[in-house]
């Protein structure tokens, strides 16, 4: 049997729960669930940015490490030529012409007595330079056009992908060519054409990657809570729309050196005498039934250079899929 006490004036008092207490107060509800909602926003992106970096060689395959030796030996002829060779690569000898690989140079010498092997090295920053900076410009303009047309404004959402598909209707190479036509040749040309023929690729993806995360769970109980758009799109759409950019970036690295070196075959990038791959082989094509090797070395730079960026760039996509299966 329950004997109920009644609590005398001297007995100490137990607080009661009231309305005003945290227990109750929505406040700090909507402040976790902000949290939390950031917290699953930020822990994406902050676990594809550690995918990237915890690849290794069981992960990349045999085929992926070969592909990223090649491009770190592509990135430190770029930047340190003169430890790979001594030889200047604009040094003419005319007792020297044609000569075939062997002894002095590995490669041979052009036309005009050049060593091919120093002007391939040297060449290496030109094209790799064009081609990471018209990238880094595709990028940057696909990522704008995607967000702003992912926004979830219909009208805005039309017009930037009518825009899109219009561009996107031509080979990359092809507007390229046209948009380079009306600015001249040039290396800063050369870069804003390549750039803006790629940019319909980045756009495509971020867009249909910001539609698919402005309508997940954690962004719309952060859109409840009230954030504002610009908050809401900087902390939750953005982090997790770009996941998809470095892997796009890697691989279209590849197309923006060959693009380079196919406007550059037509004289419409670097002049002569610059080393850059795409001018050497226009210089010695005419050579090429007495003179193999000052046409074919350049050509295998730029595919050796493609192949590399394409395979890294499918091999870190495979890795950033299983992470994320």
């Amino acid at each position: 049997m329950t004997t109920l006490v009644r609590p005398s004036a001297d007995s100490p008092s137990v607080p009661s729960a009231s309305p005003a207490d945290g227990a109750t107060d929505p406040a700090p509800r909507a402040a976790e669930a902000a949290t939390a909602s950031r917290s699953g926003a930020s822990g994406r992106w902050r676990r594809s940015v550690r995918a990237v970096g915890s690849v290794r060689i069981p992960v990349l395959g045999w085929g992926g490490l070969a592909a990223a030796l090649v491009l770190a030996f592509v990135l430190l002829a770029a930047l340190a030529p003169r430890l790979l060779t001594a030889v200047d690569p604009l040094a003419a000898d005319p007792l020297a012409t044609l000569q075939p690989p062997g002894g002095e140079h590995p490669a041979g010498t052009d036309s005009l007595g050049r060593d091919v092997l120093a002007r391939i090295i040297h060449g290496t920053r030109y094209s790799l330079t064009i081609g990471v900076a018209a990238t880094a410009l595709a990028a940057a303009g696909g990522v704008l056009l995607g967000l702003v047309a992912g926004s979830g404004n219909r009208a805005v959402d039309t017009v930037v992908a009518r825009a899109v598909d219009v561009l996107a209707a031509f080979p990359e190479i092809l507007l390229a060519l046209v948009l380079i036509a009306f600015t001249g040749p040039g290396v800063g040309n050369l870069i804003v054409a390549i750039g803006v023929a790629g940019i319909p690729r980045f756009a495509r993806v971020v867009r249909a990657q910001t539609q698919l995360v402005r309508t997940s769970g954690y962004v719309e109980q952060a859109r409840t809570f009230g954030l504002s758009g610009l908050r809401l799109a900087t902390r939750h759409v953005l982090p997790n729309a770009l996941t998809a950019v470095p892997v796009l970036a890697t691989i279209g690295l590849g197309g923006a050196i060959i693009g380079a070196a196919g406007l550059s075959f037509l004289g419409l990038g670097p002049q002569p005498p610059t080393p850059e791959w795409g001018a050497m082989l226009a210089e010695n094509r005419n050579y090429l039934r007495v003179a193999w090797w000052g046409a074919v070395f350049p050509g295998l730079a730029v595919v050796a250079t493609v192949v590399s960026a394409t395979v890294l760039g499918r091999a870190i996509q495979r890795h950033l899929e299983r992470v994320a299966a």
